[in-house]
């Protein structure tokens, strides 16, 4: 944490910040000057910049092969659902939190990529020469100066709730959706902190591949994810076991719930084609 707010005064901040309504007790934040009649200030938003997403970095290399006929000729975050390219509302809710700065590590028909300039002229590319021949590590890797304060993507989720990107973060998270039951990718959580990443699991929290690193974290990953790279299975390990598995002493990680209904990841053609009945000829 890179701030000195109190929990609490940092949840009111950016409810007020929000325009939210507030009924809690604002003396404490008047008399510091975060607050005047009701409202934050100038000087309660400058106490909030320590706590803002300074960039987004969006993992894009891989193959995309479980989405295969469709994936053959079109990177997987380019595949338009219902006319829109996925990956076009993950950026949209960037910008409608106010991340202007963003980074696509990028592999896989990585050229097709440069479409997204046309609307989006302030992406900056990294490419990824090593997406064939190892895990999503190589990516992180490749990015693992631009982590501080750093919202971290996997650029196939189809999301469609934009309020899920929100700009300020009291320390590192990952999104995740509480679930009774789930064979996907889930999280052991204890008072609100990532305890264990494993596959399938009861009363867990199903792992959505979007998380928030602060500066501290965001710094420490850049030098646990070389380190981990360079053991002799390093390659093949997905990044986010970084911090969640091999390294987690290193971290404290909280779980930020979403919904169903808020984003998806499309994980198969059939489910795409449910999705969108275009593909389903």
């Amino acid at each position: 944490m890179s701030g000195t707010l109190k929990r609490d005064q940092f949840e009111l901040l950016v409810r007020l910040a929000e325009k939210k309504p507030v009924q809690d007790d604002l003396s404490e934040l008047t008399e510091k000057e975060f607050v005047k009649d009701g409202s934050i200030t100038e000087k309660g938003l400058e106490a909030l910049l320590p706590y803002r997403a300074k960039r987004a970095v969006f993992i894009a290399a891989g193959f995309g092969s479980r989405l295969v006929p469709i994936t053959l000729n079109t990177p997987k975050p380019l595949v338009r659902v219902n006319g829109k390219r996925i990956i076009d509302g993950l950026i949209d809710a960037c910008l409608d939190a106010g991340i202007n700065e963003i980074y696509i590590v990028r592999g896989y028909l990585g050229e097709q990529f440069d479409q997204l300039l046309y609307k989006y002229p302030m992406i900056k590319f990294i490419d990824n020469t090593l997406y064939s021949s190892a895990n999503n590590i190589s990516s992180a890797l490749l990015a693992k100066e631009l982590l501080s304060d750093s919202y971290v993507f996997e650029a196939d989720l189809l999301i469609s709730n934009p309020k899920i990107i929100t700009p300020y973060h009291y320390t590192s998270d990952f999104l995740a959706i509480k679930k009774e039951h789930t064979d996907d990718w889930c999280f052991e959580v204890n008072d609100g902190v990532i305890t264990k990443e494993k596959v399938g699991g009861d009363d867990c929290w199903q792992m959505v591949g979007i998380s928030f690193w602060n500066d501290a974290d965001g710094k420490k990953l850049s030098g646990d994810i070389e380190n981990i790279f360079a053991r002799d299975d390093g390659k093949q390990r997905y990044w986010e076991q970084v911090p969640l598995e091999f390294c987690k002493e290193n971290y404290r990680v909280e779980v930020r719930e979403c919904f169903d209904e808020d984003i998806i990841e499309i994980d198969t053609f059939a489910e795409l084609k449910i999705i969108d009945k275009s593909y389903d000829v």
